[in-house]
């Protein structure tokens, strides 16, 4: 319990002393959705995946205490991996079927802590959803929670050089409605939610 508070207050801190002045200074950060976002009890927000600092950027933005999964390299990165990890961030490794990380997963969601997923599963350069994982729809099914499909825009294009001079993209985040988990755990029910977060996701980048 002691574990929870302090993560939750690190959480608190580190979005409003660090991500804050990033979101809102640097990258003009707007939400468009809030209403959309559940109050109460644990969710899992699927999200597509343009730059390495969705996760914090994301979860500020939300304004819930969300948990990503992400890449084991990234805690080695200094002050990224310092941040990610604050905010409860767990990690994953890739190209392999993880249970230990699924099993974390499910702990926090028991632990009514929602968690998020890049629905890809690594970085697009084009920054929409393209080849979707069914990750997000097998845990909603296993801990029947609600999905929250959420559009992060422009985060695979942060800063553009002109004349060398770095200028910084405006960053949208848009909150669609929760899909429910999907009826069955067959590759078929799974596949109809995948699809259903796929289109959701893509249409708000539209």
């Amino acid at each position: 319990m002691k574990s929870y508070f302090y993560q939750k207050l690190i959480y608190k801190l580190v979005s409003q002393i660090i991500i804050l002045p990033i979101y809102k200074l640097i990258f003009r950060g707007k939400l468009i959705g809030r209403e959309n976002i559940p109050q109460k009890g644990a969710f899992i927000m699927v999200s597509n995946h343009g730059s390495l600092l969705d996760p914090p950027l994301l979860g500020h933005a939300i304004g819930r205490n969300i948990s990503f999964m992400a890449k084991s390299e990234l805690f080695r990165i200094p002050l990224l991996g310092f941040i990610i990890k604050s905010c409860g961030a767990y990690p994953v490794k890739r190209g392999i079927v993880d249970k230990t990380t699924i099993k974390t997963a499910c702990e926090k969601l028991l632990n009514n802590n929602s968690i998020g997923i890049f629905i890809d599963g690594t970085r697009q350069k084009d920054g929409r959803v393209n080849k979707p994982k069914q990750g997000a729809a097998l845990l909603s099914f296993k801990n029947q929670k609600m999905l929250l499909p959420v559009a992060i825009i422009n985060s695979n294009r942060l800063v553009r050089l002109k004349f060398f001079i770095p200028f910084f993209t405006k960053i949208v985040i848009k909150v669609g409605k929760p899909i429910n988990p999907p009826k069955g755990a067959s590759k078929d029910d799974l596949g109809k939610v995948t699809y259903h977060l796929q289109e959701s996701i893509n249409n708000m980048l539209d």
